[in-house]
């Protein structure tokens, strides 16, 4: 499998620069997201609401966004729109250096609502253009590649963002995270494709930004097919596991904070989170690695495979609750986000598979989209749970159970495709 991914890296430049671009950024994300919620947390006095409400800023306005980031990356170049939303989030993140006081926490919120409108109009547009860089028959390792990319950064970023805040502070790790934008737009602006629904002359008319008829003609593209709306929702389902944002952050704080000499309460919890969210990003990692080898291009197999990652995901934060020891915790994460980690990459290549060029934009943008509305909505109310007293562990369980629900839906949904 390792000799797909590296003919794809050596065969095709402009993935390649996309990969690069997409390491660079994800590393300073990671790095950055740790120093923003102990920022939120030694300044609140701890508060596990102060996370969830940085957690939904993150991701919520990517749903308002939907709809417009939609249309303008089916009109317009989605290069560009990448390499402007690169540069916008430098600025942005430069600002949380201007956060120092409790009287000051109240700017980390508008921040990270503009930083994720950015992210709102990037996302939609890397999944739209990947069949436009990548042959047919490498869509399903490219996919993977990204999913396993995000997933590596993800642990070493969750680790060694620890490290760095802990040594050398926030703050370097807010100027690095910033750099890291510029780096990627760099980076994406080397790439040279062809973007077909760009090309077409008079493609885009401002008004369509205020008119309803192309999303209408969206959502009516996406309900036309029964498999296409039933993937588009996997994501959604998948971000009901969102919770983990404000739980991981609250079982290192609380539970798994690690002793070391020399450091005091506050960077000994940093630690302990960095150990639980780089044990989510080693679990996004080995999931696909073993999962597109087995599933290949088969589609029958990546929808099989989505059911099982589902009852991964629910089975782990229920082994996380009952049995609570570092090493079975660090596992049991693991094990779930393998499995959510796999449906993130099937469902994205069975939605390329499904959708034309020209709508590739606005499927993309509501399959991003249900997935940020329903982790804001599950991480706020984990951070509003665990405030009131629930304690992390009981809550872990609570979010297993709950993740038994979209497994449901997807079988039923398995179901009725495969009868029509």
């Amino acid at each position: 499998m390792l000799s797909r991914y590296l003919a794809l890296l050596r065969a095709n430049r402009n993935f390649r620069l996309l990969w690069i671009a997409q390491i660079v950024s994800e590393l300073g994300d990671w790095f950055y997201a740790l120093s923003v919620y102990n920022l939120l947390l030694d300044l609140t006095g701890s508060k596990a609401q102060s996370v969830g409400l940085a957690v939904v800023l993150q991701v919520l306005p990517a749903t308002l966004a939907a709809p417009t980031a939609g249309v303008l990356n089916d009109r317009l170049s989605r290069k560009r729109i990448m390499i402007g939303a690169d540069v916008a989030r430098f600025f942005v993140v430069l600002g949380m250096l201007a956060v120092r006081t409790p009287a000051m926490v109240w700017l980390v919120y508008p921040l990270l609502f503009l930083e994720t409108l950015g992210a709102a109009f990037f996302e939609p547009a890397h999944s739209a253009a990947i069949p436009n860089i990548v042959p047919e028959n490498r869509v399903t390792t490219a996919n993977a590649l990204a999913s396993i990319t995000w997933s590596f950064c993800l642990a070493v970023g969750a680790a060694l963002g620890g490290v760095v805040a802990a040594w050398l502070g926030r703050d370097t790790v807010f100027v690095l995270n910033a750099l890291s934008f510029l780096a990627s737009a760099g980076l994406i602006a080397r790439m040279k494709f062809s973007e077909p629904h760009a090309a077409a002359p008079g493609s885009f008319r401002a008004r369509e930004l205020v008119e309803f008829w192309p999303v209408i003609e969206g959502l009516r593209y996406i309900a036309r097919d029964r498999r296409r709306l039933a993937t588009v929702f996997v994501k959604g389902g998948i971000g009901v596991l969102g919770a983990n944002n404000v739980l991981l952050p609250i079982l290192g704080e609380r539970v798994f904070a690690i002793q070391a000499a020399g450091l005091d309460q506050s960077r000994q919890a940093l630690l302990g989170m960095s150990l639980l969210m780089g044990s989510r990003g080693a679990g996004s990692l080995m999931g696909p690695l073993a999962a597109a080898q087995w599933a290949g291009e088969s589609e029958a197999r990546m929808r099989r495979a989505i059911l099982a990652g589902f009852v991964a995901a629910a089975a782990g934060y229920i082994v996380v609750g009952v049995w609570g020891a570092p090493l079975a915790a660090v596992a049991a994460v693991i094990f779930a986000h393998a499995g959510t980690s796999m449906n993130w990459v099937f469902s994205t290549t069975l939605l390329q598979n499904y959708t034309e060029d020209r709508f590739r934009g606005r499927v993309f943008a509501a399959d991003y989209g249900l997935c940020t509305l329903t982790i804001s909505a599950s991480s706020y109310l984990a951070g509003v749970f665990l405030d009131h007293g629930v304690a992390p562990r009981v809550f872990a369980v609570a979010l297993g159970g709950v993740m038994l629900v979209p497994a449901a839906a997807w079988a039923l949904a398995m179901r009725a495709t495969r009868r029509r």
